[in-house]
């Protein structure tokens, strides 16, 4: 018999506006996954930003094989979201992770359906553009977690000639 493999995800998000995506992933779309996200008040906000960035990176994304970024109207202006794509894609740290954007809702799209680059974090943005990571409007997204997150596993490799990590972190929000 047949037993899917079930990948480490890490989902990054600006918890401020985009809580209730992540915890319907969590509640609905989790069973295939192991959950690799930082939950609410799991590191001290007085902390050094160097300290998060190290914790981050060791405890999460080492061990995470995708990246899911749940895209809202702040996500862009967010450093810890910056970092955590840098992290995963870094070759040094994991080996590098498939990377998906998904829009939330408030996302406008484009007239032809598409997404605004300028909407995304820019190191998200520089992958899209790249055809290393994927893009998913959220009703797609949760309609078909398991298939992106496959697609995404499979991407790390197959397109990681297309992968674009050369952007400077952000050093503060935006």
């Amino acid at each position: 018999m047949y037993t899917k493999q079930k990948h480490n995800v890490f989902i990054s998000f600006y918890h401020a506006d985009d809580q209730k995506y992540k915890n319907y992933i969590d509640k609905f779309l989790s069973k295939n996954i192991i959950n690799k996200s930082v939950v609410a008040g799991e590191y001290n906000p007085d902390n050094s930003d160097e300290y998060i960035k190290r914790l981050i990176r060791e405890e999460k994304i080492t061990s995470s094989s995708v990246i899911v970024v749940l895209v809202g109207q702040n996500t862009k202006k967010r450093k810890h979201v910056d970092w955590e794509i840098y992290a995963g894609l870094d070759e040094n740290i994991n080996g590098n992770s498939g990377l998906i954007a998904v829009m939330l809702p408030s996302i406008n799209k484009t007239p032809n359906g598409g997404y605004y680059y300028r909407d995304m974090p820019q190191r998200l943005a520089d992958n899209v553009r790249t055809g290393y990571a994927s893009i998913y409007d959220w009703e797609y997204a949760v309609r078909n977690f398991d298939k992106i997150i496959e697609i995404a596993f499979e991407n790390r490799i197959v397109k990681k000639a297309l992968l674009d990590n050369s952007r400077k972190q952000m050093r503060r929000n935006l």
